[in-house]
């Protein structure tokens, strides 16, 4: 079984990359933003839905970045190949949600939902100069992260 997954790579006019910190079943992950290819969705309207689902914005898609071209188990799943796509996106508006300052700084609210959920996320942006593959949790994540910080986009 396939999962596709769908990432929009965000750098602000400071220099900064948008990423996702997510609590997830007592787990920590740093990831960019974005999720799950649905039936019948395209990856950019998939891209565009996940922004506007979980924060609220418009986005572009700019170009795409990288696709996974090797064989990786999904940590959440372990029967199923993990197909990751990502793509540079810009803002089309200013962001309404709260950006974090610190990673996992989570609220009382996000605190109660984790307890009915056991999964909550908060955005936050990570100086150019803090950026790395390390700075992310997943995989994949840290491969685009490499061609992100080197200069391989567009």
């Amino acid at each position: 079984m396939f999962n596709i997954r769908v990432y929009g790579i965000l750098i602000n006019d400071n220099n900064e990359v948008l990423v996702s910190d997510e609590l997830i079943k007592g787990n920590h992950y740093t990831k960019f933003c974005g999720g799950g290819l649905q039936i019948g969705e395209g990856t950019i309207n998939c891209l565009v839905r996940e922004f506007k689902e979980e924060m609220n914005l418009e986005i572009e898609v700019i170009s795409h970045l990288y696709t996974t071209d090797f064989y990786q188990k999904s940590i959440f799943n372990p029967n199923h190949q993990l197909i990751s796509i990502y793509y540079l996106v810009k803002a089309m508006e200013p962001i309404s949600v709260p950006i974090r300052q610190n990673p996992f700084e989570f609220d009382e609210e996000q605190m109660r939902l984790y307890e009915k959920t056991k999964q909550i996320e908060s955005f936050r942006f990570v100086k150019w100069s803090d950026f790395s593959a390390e700075a992310m949790t997943l995989p994949i994540d840290k491969i685009a992260a490499k061609m992100v910080k080197a200069g391989k986009v567009g």
